[in-house]
Protein backbone atom coordinates (compact mmCIF):
# COMPACT_ATOMS: atom_id res chain seq x y z
CA UNK A 1 0.00 0.00 0.00
CA UNK A 2 1.18 3.19 -1.42
CA UNK A 3 1.88 6.40 1.30
CA UNK A 4 0.04 9.23 -0.06
CA UNK A 5 2.18 12.48 -0.21
CA UNK A 6 0.67 16.05 -0.40
CA UNK A 7 3.04 18.50 -0.64
CA UNK A 8 5.35 18.28 2.05
CA UNK A 9 2.82 15.82 4.00
CA UNK A 10 3.29 12.17 3.80
CA UNK A 11 -0.01 10.36 5.32
CA UNK A 12 0.05 6.56 6.75
CA UNK A 13 -2.72 5.37 4.04
CA UNK A 14 -4.61 6.94 1.60
CA UNK A 15 -8.35 6.70 3.12
CA UNK A 16 -9.46 10.26 4.16
CA UNK A 17 -12.61 11.33 6.01
CA UNK A 18 -14.39 13.64 4.04
CA UNK A 19 -15.61 16.80 5.26
CA UNK A 20 -19.32 16.63 6.26
CA UNK A 21 -21.22 19.30 7.76
CA UNK A 22 -22.56 18.34 11.07
CA UNK A 23 -20.53 15.52 11.12
CA UNK A 24 -17.02 15.18 10.98
CA UNK A 25 -16.65 17.58 13.96
CA UNK A 26 -13.89 17.13 15.88
CA UNK A 27 -15.26 13.98 18.02
CA UNK A 28 -15.78 12.25 15.05
CA UNK A 29 -12.62 12.78 13.66
CA UNK A 30 -11.20 11.45 16.23
CA UNK A 31 -13.08 8.18 16.32
CA UNK A 32 -12.17 7.95 12.84
CA UNK A 33 -8.85 8.48 13.17
CA UNK A 34 -8.45 5.50 15.85
CA UNK A 35 -10.14 3.49 13.28
CA UNK A 36 -7.18 4.03 10.92
CA UNK A 37 -7.98 6.98 8.81
CA UNK A 38 -5.11 8.57 6.89
CA UNK A 39 -6.68 12.11 7.52
CA UNK A 40 -9.48 13.50 8.26
CA UNK A 41 -10.82 16.71 7.74
CA UNK A 42 -13.01 19.47 8.95
CA UNK A 43 -16.44 20.63 8.25
CA UNK A 44 -16.65 23.50 6.08
CA UNK A 45 -15.47 26.96 7.81
CA UNK A 46 -16.40 30.22 6.28
CA UNK A 47 -13.48 32.57 5.22
CA UNK A 48 -15.86 35.31 6.14
CA UNK A 49 -16.82 34.29 9.37
CA UNK A 50 -13.05 33.98 10.27
CA UNK A 51 -12.47 37.75 9.05
CA UNK A 52 -15.94 38.39 11.87
CA UNK A 53 -14.27 36.66 14.88
CA UNK A 54 -17.39 34.46 14.76
CA UNK A 55 -17.79 32.66 17.85
CA UNK A 56 -19.13 29.23 16.75
CA UNK A 57 -16.11 28.97 13.74
CA UNK A 58 -13.85 28.89 16.47
CA UNK A 59 -15.06 26.28 17.74
CA UNK A 60 -15.12 24.23 14.45
CA UNK A 61 -11.24 25.36 14.03
CA UNK A 62 -10.62 23.28 17.52
CA UNK A 63 -8.17 20.33 16.64
CA UNK A 64 -7.00 18.08 18.74
CA UNK A 65 -2.95 16.74 18.74
CA UNK A 66 -4.19 13.17 18.45
CA UNK A 67 -6.70 13.32 15.55
CA UNK A 68 -3.61 14.56 12.71
CA UNK A 69 -2.97 14.72 10.19
CA UNK A 70 -6.21 17.16 9.57
CA UNK A 71 -7.40 19.05 6.98
CA UNK A 72 -9.13 22.65 7.41
CA UNK A 73 -11.60 22.98 5.09
CA UNK A 74 -12.36 26.60 4.25
CA UNK A 75 -14.98 28.42 1.69
CA UNK A 76 -15.23 31.76 0.11
CA UNK A 77 -15.56 33.46 -3.33
CA UNK A 78 -13.57 36.27 -2.34
CA UNK A 79 -9.29 35.57 -3.12
CA UNK A 80 -8.46 38.52 -0.96
CA UNK A 81 -10.34 37.28 2.09
CA UNK A 82 -9.76 33.65 1.41
CA UNK A 83 -5.49 34.51 1.08
CA UNK A 84 -6.14 36.81 4.28
CA UNK A 85 -7.78 34.37 6.48
CA UNK A 86 -5.56 31.52 5.31
CA UNK A 87 -2.46 33.60 6.67
CA UNK A 88 -4.12 34.26 10.00
CA UNK A 89 -4.82 30.85 10.82
CA UNK A 90 -1.54 29.04 9.38
CA UNK A 91 -0.44 29.01 12.70
CA UNK A 92 -3.10 26.25 13.78
CA UNK A 93 -2.57 22.73 13.97
CA UNK A 94 -3.72 21.52 10.79
CA UNK A 95 -1.39 19.85 7.93
CA UNK A 96 -3.50 21.00 4.63
CA UNK A 97 -5.81 23.54 3.84
CA UNK A 98 -8.61 22.20 1.53
CA UNK A 99 -10.68 24.98 -0.58
CA UNK A 100 -14.44 23.78 -0.61
CA UNK A 101 -15.68 24.17 -4.55
CA UNK A 102 -18.38 21.62 -4.62
CA UNK A 103 -20.83 22.11 -1.42
CA UNK A 104 -24.06 21.99 -3.54
CA UNK A 105 -26.38 23.50 -0.53
CA UNK A 106 -28.39 26.67 -1.55
CA UNK A 107 -27.55 29.40 0.28
CA UNK A 108 -23.91 28.56 0.03
CA UNK A 109 -24.43 28.39 -3.91
CA UNK A 110 -26.32 31.46 -4.00
CA UNK A 111 -23.43 33.53 -2.75
CA UNK A 112 -21.14 32.21 -5.52
CA UNK A 113 -19.49 29.75 -3.22
CA UNK A 114 -18.94 26.32 -3.41
CA UNK A 115 -19.92 24.84 -6.31
CA UNK A 116 -21.29 27.63 -7.74
CA UNK A 117 -17.74 28.39 -8.02
CA UNK A 118 -17.52 25.21 -11.04
CA UNK A 119 -19.57 27.65 -13.09
CA UNK A 120 -16.59 30.10 -13.03
CA UNK A 121 -12.69 28.94 -13.65
CA UNK A 122 -11.12 31.95 -13.43
CA UNK A 123 -12.34 33.25 -10.25
CA UNK A 124 -11.76 29.63 -8.85
CA UNK A 125 -8.12 29.62 -10.14
CA UNK A 126 -7.64 33.25 -8.29
CA UNK A 127 -8.90 31.85 -5.19
CA UNK A 128 -6.56 28.97 -5.37
CA UNK A 129 -3.92 31.14 -5.97
CA UNK A 130 -4.01 33.74 -3.23
CA UNK A 131 -4.64 30.64 -0.85
CA UNK A 132 -1.52 29.25 -1.78
CA UNK A 133 0.62 32.27 -1.95
CA UNK A 134 -0.03 32.93 1.36
CA UNK A 135 0.76 30.20 3.45
CA UNK A 136 3.34 27.66 2.90
CA UNK A 137 1.18 24.59 3.81
CA UNK A 138 0.03 22.62 1.25
CA UNK A 139 -3.51 23.65 -0.83
CA UNK A 140 -5.89 21.75 -1.87
CA UNK A 141 -9.37 21.91 -3.57
CA UNK A 142 -12.33 19.61 -3.58
CA UNK A 143 -14.29 20.27 -6.63
CA UNK A 144 -17.61 18.04 -8.52
CA UNK A 145 -17.97 16.51 -11.99
CA UNK A 146 -18.97 20.10 -12.72
CA UNK A 147 -22.26 22.28 -12.04
CA UNK A 148 -24.88 20.52 -13.98
CA UNK A 149 -24.51 17.62 -16.90
CA UNK A 150 -24.53 20.83 -19.13
CA UNK A 151 -21.22 22.00 -17.84
CA UNK A 152 -18.79 18.71 -16.52
CA UNK A 153 -15.61 20.95 -16.22
CA UNK A 154 -14.00 18.96 -13.24
CA UNK A 155 -10.99 18.43 -15.69
CA UNK A 156 -10.71 22.24 -16.49
CA UNK A 157 -11.05 22.94 -12.48
CA UNK A 158 -8.82 20.32 -12.12
CA UNK A 159 -5.98 22.19 -14.63
CA UNK A 160 -6.12 25.25 -12.79
CA UNK A 161 -5.95 24.51 -9.55
CA UNK A 162 -2.84 22.94 -10.60
CA UNK A 163 -1.08 25.79 -12.27
CA UNK A 164 -2.29 28.14 -9.69
CA UNK A 165 -0.56 26.06 -6.92
CA UNK A 166 -2.80 23.30 -5.30
CA UNK A 167 -1.03 19.91 -3.62
CA UNK A 168 -3.74 17.65 -4.73
CA UNK A 169 -7.68 17.92 -5.99
CA UNK A 170 -10.27 15.75 -5.06
CA UNK A 171 -13.34 15.11 -7.01
CA UNK A 172 -16.68 13.88 -6.07
CA UNK A 173 -18.04 12.27 -9.15
CA UNK A 174 -21.22 14.14 -9.54
CA UNK A 175 -22.23 17.34 -10.20
CA UNK A 176 -24.19 19.74 -7.97
CA UNK A 177 -27.32 18.63 -9.51
CA UNK A 178 -27.40 15.48 -8.33
CA UNK A 179 -26.21 16.27 -4.73
CA UNK A 180 -25.82 13.01 -3.45
CA UNK A 181 -28.63 11.48 -4.89
CA UNK A 182 -27.94 9.12 -8.77
CA UNK A 183 -24.93 7.12 -9.64
CA UNK A 184 -21.12 8.43 -9.14
CA UNK A 185 -19.48 8.96 -12.10
CA UNK A 186 -16.14 7.54 -11.63
CA UNK A 187 -14.99 7.63 -15.23
CA UNK A 188 -14.69 11.82 -14.74
CA UNK A 189 -12.16 10.72 -11.94
CA UNK A 190 -9.82 8.93 -13.82
CA UNK A 191 -10.05 11.39 -16.80
CA UNK A 192 -8.92 13.97 -13.67
CA UNK A 193 -6.07 11.86 -13.14
CA UNK A 194 -5.13 11.28 -16.64
CA UNK A 195 -5.02 15.27 -17.13
CA UNK A 196 -2.48 16.35 -14.17
CA UNK A 197 -0.12 15.49 -12.13
CA UNK A 198 -0.67 16.63 -8.09
CA UNK A 199 -2.39 13.70 -6.92
CA UNK A 200 -6.28 12.91 -7.43
CA UNK A 201 -8.60 11.90 -4.77
CA UNK A 202 -11.89 10.29 -5.81
CA UNK A 203 -15.02 11.07 -3.56
CA UNK A 204 -18.58 9.30 -4.25
CA UNK A 205 -20.42 5.88 -3.55
CA UNK A 206 -17.33 4.30 -1.76
CA UNK A 207 -19.46 2.66 0.63
CA UNK A 208 -16.52 -0.15 1.57
CA UNK A 209 -14.20 -1.64 1.45
CA UNK A 210 -15.05 -3.75 -2.18
CA UNK A 211 -15.87 -0.26 -3.73
CA UNK A 212 -12.99 1.77 -1.87
CA UNK A 213 -10.56 -0.89 -3.63
CA UNK A 214 -12.62 -0.59 -7.32
CA UNK A 215 -12.34 3.02 -7.24
CA UNK A 216 -8.58 3.62 -7.27
CA UNK A 217 -8.39 0.15 -9.41
CA UNK A 218 -10.82 2.02 -12.14
CA UNK A 219 -9.61 5.37 -12.03
CA UNK A 220 -6.09 5.14 -10.74
CA UNK A 221 -7.22 7.49 -8.24
CA UNK A 222 -4.60 8.71 -5.45
CA UNK A 223 -6.49 8.00 -2.71
CA UNK A 224 -10.10 7.99 -1.72
CA UNK A 225 -12.74 10.38 0.04
CA UNK A 226 -15.38 8.59 2.65
CA UNK A 227 -18.08 10.55 3.61
CA UNK A 228 -21.73 9.27 4.00
CA UNK A 229 -20.48 5.34 4.37
CA UNK A 230 -18.45 6.57 7.87
CA UNK A 231 -21.36 8.20 9.20
CA UNK A 232 -22.41 5.52 12.18
CA UNK A 233 -19.66 3.84 11.09
CA UNK A 234 -16.49 4.57 11.91
CA UNK A 235 -15.07 1.20 11.63
CA UNK A 236 -15.16 1.33 7.87
CA UNK A 237 -11.78 2.96 8.04
CA UNK A 238 -9.89 -0.22 9.41
CA UNK A 239 -11.69 -2.51 7.22
CA UNK A 240 -10.70 -0.40 4.20
CA UNK A 241 -7.05 -1.07 5.02
CA UNK A 242 -7.21 -4.21 5.66
CA UNK A 243 -8.40 -4.93 2.53
CA UNK A 244 -5.47 -2.73 0.81
CA UNK A 245 -3.27 -4.65 2.47
CA UNK A 246 -4.60 -7.86 1.35
CA UNK A 247 -5.71 -8.95 5.06
CA UNK A 248 -8.73 -10.74 6.36
CA UNK A 249 -11.97 -8.24 6.69
CA UNK A 250 -12.27 -7.40 10.16
CA UNK A 251 -14.83 -8.43 12.46
CA UNK A 252 -18.35 -6.52 12.10
CA UNK A 253 -18.68 -4.53 15.46
CA UNK A 254 -21.03 -7.02 17.80
CA UNK A 255 -23.71 -5.03 20.25
CA UNK A 256 -20.78 -4.55 22.70
CA UNK A 257 -18.97 -3.05 20.66
CA UNK A 258 -21.62 -0.83 19.48
CA UNK A 259 -22.56 -0.09 23.09
CA UNK A 260 -18.64 1.21 23.40
CA UNK A 261 -18.61 3.02 20.80
CA UNK A 262 -21.47 4.84 20.96
CA UNK A 263 -20.81 6.03 24.45
CA UNK A 264 -17.43 6.94 23.64
CA UNK A 265 -18.74 8.81 21.16
CA UNK A 266 -21.18 10.59 23.19
CA UNK A 267 -18.71 10.82 26.24
CA UNK A 268 -16.53 13.11 23.65
CA UNK A 269 -19.38 15.08 22.18
CA UNK A 270 -19.88 16.04 25.96
CA UNK A 271 -16.38 17.01 26.75
CA UNK A 272 -16.39 19.76 23.62
CA UNK A 273 -19.87 20.69 23.76
CA UNK A 274 -21.53 20.16 26.49
CA UNK A 275 -23.91 17.50 27.95
CA UNK A 276 -27.27 19.61 26.63
CA UNK A 277 -25.84 19.87 23.16
CA UNK A 278 -23.96 16.33 23.24
CA UNK A 279 -27.12 14.48 23.62
CA UNK A 280 -29.27 15.89 21.21
CA UNK A 281 -26.08 15.87 18.43
CA UNK A 282 -26.08 12.04 19.14
CA UNK A 283 -29.80 11.65 18.25
CA UNK A 284 -28.82 11.49 14.53
CA UNK A 285 -25.36 9.26 15.01
CA UNK A 286 -27.83 6.65 17.05
CA UNK A 287 -29.85 6.38 14.20
CA UNK A 288 -27.22 6.39 11.68
CA UNK A 289 -25.04 3.41 14.10
CA UNK A 290 -28.67 1.84 14.70
CA UNK A 291 -28.72 1.16 10.69
CA UNK A 292 -30.49 -2.40 10.33
CA UNK A 293 -30.38 -2.84 13.68
CA UNK A 294 -33.93 -4.67 14.58
CA UNK A 295 -35.96 -2.39 16.51
CA UNK A 296 -34.07 0.18 14.63
CA UNK A 297 -36.84 2.61 15.18
CA UNK A 298 -38.02 2.29 18.13
CA UNK A 299 -34.89 2.97 19.40
CA UNK A 300 -34.80 6.57 17.58
CA UNK A 301 -37.73 7.13 19.29
CA UNK A 302 -36.00 6.50 22.32
CA UNK A 303 -33.16 8.65 21.76
CA UNK A 304 -35.13 11.50 20.81
CA UNK A 305 -36.94 11.60 24.00
CA UNK A 306 -33.57 11.33 26.14
CA UNK A 307 -31.88 14.67 27.58
CA UNK A 308 -29.13 13.52 29.98
CA UNK A 309 -25.86 11.20 29.30
CA UNK A 310 -27.38 9.00 32.21
CA UNK A 311 -30.64 8.50 30.21
CA UNK A 312 -28.32 7.82 27.05
CA UNK A 313 -25.91 5.32 28.91
CA UNK A 314 -29.22 3.22 30.06
CA UNK A 315 -31.09 3.76 27.25
CA UNK A 316 -28.39 2.05 25.23
CA UNK A 317 -27.69 -0.49 27.51
CA UNK A 318 -31.25 -2.00 28.01
CA UNK A 319 -32.07 -1.17 23.76
CA UNK A 320 -28.34 -2.83 23.00
CA UNK A 321 -27.05 -5.59 25.59
CA UNK A 322 -30.18 -6.40 27.28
Amino acid sequence: MNRLKIGNVCLDNPVILAPMAGVSDLPFRLLCKEQGAGMVCTEMISAKAILYGNKNTEELMRIHPKEGPVSLQLFGSDPKIIGEMAKRIEDRPFAVLDLNMGCPVPKVVNNGEGSALMKNPVLAGRIIEAAARSIHKPVTVKIRKGFDETSINAVEIARIAQESGAAAVAVHARTREQYYSGQADWEIIARVKEAVRIPVLGNGDVTDAETALAMMEQTGCDGVLVGRAARGNPWIFREILAAMKGEAKPQRPDRQALYEMILRHAGLLAEYKGEYTAVREMRKHVAWYSTGLPHAAGLRRKINEMETMQQLTDGMKELLLS
